[in-house]
């Protein structure tokens, strides 16, 4: 078990929080929030985000496929002493009949050559498929019907992913889309070992190193 700032802890595997948790951060906590709020998080991992709503007294719902994430957010949510009820398993089978004012996700983003999402390891945090949509096309997918009128989903992802492909997908769903911040990083070392294959893929050029990560905000009108 590893600490982590803010009083957090990870079991081996889960994914701590990095660049991408600290943008879709930043936008919620720019979103308001009513004392009953009911929030959803896709992909909770440990938890951090979804801790922070139910901080500012959101009833909060956290999913996971990972059972090591959901342990390590139900772990956290004892250390910090704050309701949280984490579901284990697809966030479309959990929340069946369920709507909710407010949907942050960091999902799995980055473009693997498998053409298939992994069924274990650190990877199913991350391995998103070719084009690295494989989740979040889904979660486009079902984000109307998860959200009460005026609802709001808050999502980060990398821009090699394709803002323009959520945005329109998010947009023929119905849902009012804007990207809202954008920030650069390094890439880490899981881009770095797919170096070749993203070059050979187009998603990347000879000499890039840096990715931008965007957080999308779609509303449900």
């Amino acid at each position: 078990m590893t600490s982590l700032p803010g009083g957090l802890v990870a079991l081996p595997s889960v994914y701590r929080p990095q660049a991408d948790t600290h943008l879709l951060a930043e936008a919620l906590a720019r979103e308001e929030l009513a004392p009953d709020a009911r929030v959803l998080e896709i992909g909770t991992g440990t938890g951090a985000l979804a801790l922070n709503a139910a901080r500012r007294g959101a009833e909060v719902t956290a999913v996971d496929v990972s059972w090591t994430a959901v342990a390590t957010a139900r772990l956290n949510a004892l250390l910090q002493r704050l309701p949280l009820s984490v579901l284990h398993g697809d966030f479309v089978a959990r929340t069946a009949g369920r709507r909710y004012d407010l949907i942050v996700t960091n999902p799995p983003y980055v473009p693997a050559p498998a053409a298939r999402l992994p069924s274990r390891g650190p990877e199913r945090a991350w391995d998103a498929g070719p084009d690295g949509r494989m989740v979040i096309d889904r979660i486009c997918a079902h984000a109307s019907a998860l959200l009460r009128p005026g609802g709001v989903l808050l999502m980060v992802h990398s821009a090699m992913s394709s803002a323009e492909r959520t945005l329109d997908r998010l947009t023929r769903a119905g849902l009012s889309a804007t990207v809202t911040a954008r920030a650069t990083v390094p890439w880490g070392p899981v881009l770095l070992s797919r170096r070749s294959w993203l070059r050979s893929q187009g998603l990347a050029h000879t000499a890039e190193t840096r990715e931008e990560l965007v957080v999308i905000r779609a509303r449900n009108t």
